[in-house]
C-alpha cells in the first residue's frame, strides 16, 4: 500500500493531502499562522483525523509554498512552480499554460506535454494581481472574498476602476460604497481589474491551450470569465479537485516518485 503526503504552506492558506494507491485520499486546509511550522502541523492533524491515517503510514512526504524550507516533518522541498504544474497536469492532462494566483503573487507556467517545465513568469512585486488583493478589496465591502464571484454574476453595470493599484482601487471602493452603487456592479469591477493586472502578466507570455488556473482565485468565477474575455479563450476548470489543492497534490505526487525510488516500483504516470 501506497501512502504519500504533500504540504503547501501559503501566506493566506496552508493545504495538505493524502494520495493512497494513486488516488487522492483527502485533504485539509486552514488559514495560515505567522509561523509555517505551526500551520503545517494543525494541517497535518486535520488531515489525520478527515482520513484515519496514521502519520507513520505516510512513506514520503513533500512540501512546498513559501513557507516549505521550515517544515520539519517533510522528506523534501520543492518550488510551487514544478508542483502546481505538476498537480495541473495530473489533473487535466491536456494542460499546457497554468495561471496560478496565489494570496502574494502570481504564475504563469508553461509545460510541454511531459509536464517538463518550458517557461514561467511571476509577479510579486504588485499586489493587485494576487489574492491578497480580493481579500482586500472584500474586507473593504464587508463580505467573504469568496462572495465576490457569486455577487458579481448578478452585475447589470459592473463598475470601471481608475486604477488597479491596491491602495487607489480601496479609496474606490469606498467612494463607491458611499455613493450607494450596487454592491454586485462594485464587485464585477473588482473582479475586473484583478483579471486585467493579470491578463497583462499572461500577454507577456506566449500561451498554449489547454489553459487551467490554481489556486483560490481559480473559484472566482467572476475573475475566471473575465480572464477568459481578455484572454480570447477558454481557460478549463479543475473539476475533479478544488482548485486551491492543486499545489499540494504535485507535492504528493513528487512524494509519490519518492517512494517508488524507494520500493523500485515503476513510475506508470498514472492520472487521476
Amino acid at each position: 500500500m501506497s501512502i504519500v503526503a504533500g504540504f503547501d504552506v501559503g501566506s493566506l492558506t496552508t493545504k495538505a493531502v493524502i494520495i493512497k494507491n494513486k488516488k487522492l485520499a483527502g485533504s485539509a486546509l486552514i488559514r495560515s499562522g505567522p509561523k509555517p511550522i505551526e500551520s503545517a502541523t494543525r494541517v497535518m492533524e486535520k488531515l489525520l483525523d478527515a482520513t484515519g491515517i496514521l502519520q507513520s503510514d505516510i512513506i514520503s512526504a513533500v512540501g512546498t509554498g513559501y513557507g516549505r524550507e521550515k517544515i520539519t516533518f517533510i522528506d523534501k522541498a520543492v518550488s510551487e512552480i514544478s508542483c502546481h504544474g505538476k498537480g495541473a497536469q495530473w489533473l487535466i492532462p491536456s494542460a499546457r499554460t497554468i495561471i496560478d494566483i496565489g494570496g502574494q503573487d502570481c504564475k504563469v507556467i508553461k509545460l510541454d506535454r511531459d509536464g517538463n517545465l518550458i517557461k514561467f513568469i511571476t509577479n510579486d512585486k504588485c499586489a493587485s494581481g494576487t489574492g491578497r488583493f480580493l481579500d482586500v478589496m472584500a474586507k473593504v465591502m464587508n463580505i467573504e472574498s469568496s462572495e465576490l464571484g457569486k455577487l458579481s454574476a448578478k452585475s447589470t453595470e459592473p463598475i470601471t476602476f481608475a486604477s488597479i493599484c491596491t491602495v487607489w482601487a480601496q479609496a474606490d471602493v469606498i467612494k463607491h460604497i458611499n455613493s450607494r452603487k450596487p454592491v454586485e456592479d462594485i464587485c464585477a469591477g473588482i473582479n475586473a481589474a484583478m483579471a486585467n493586472r493579470v491578463a497583462m502578466l499572461i500577454n507577456s507570455v506566449k500561451i498554449e491551450n489547454d489553459i487551467c488556473m490554481t489556486g483560490g482565485v481559480a473559484k472566482n468565477t467572476g475573475v475566471v470569465k473575465t480572464l477568459s474575455k481578455l484572454l480570447g479563450c477558454r481557460i478549463k476548470q479543475i473539476k475533479k479537485a478544488d482548485p486551491q489543492l492543486v499545489g499540494a497534490i504535485g507535492a504528493a505526487l513528487f512524494a509519490e516518485q519518492m517512494a517508488k525510488k524507494k520500493t523500485g516500483e515503476k513510475d506508470d504516470n498514472s492520472r487521476m
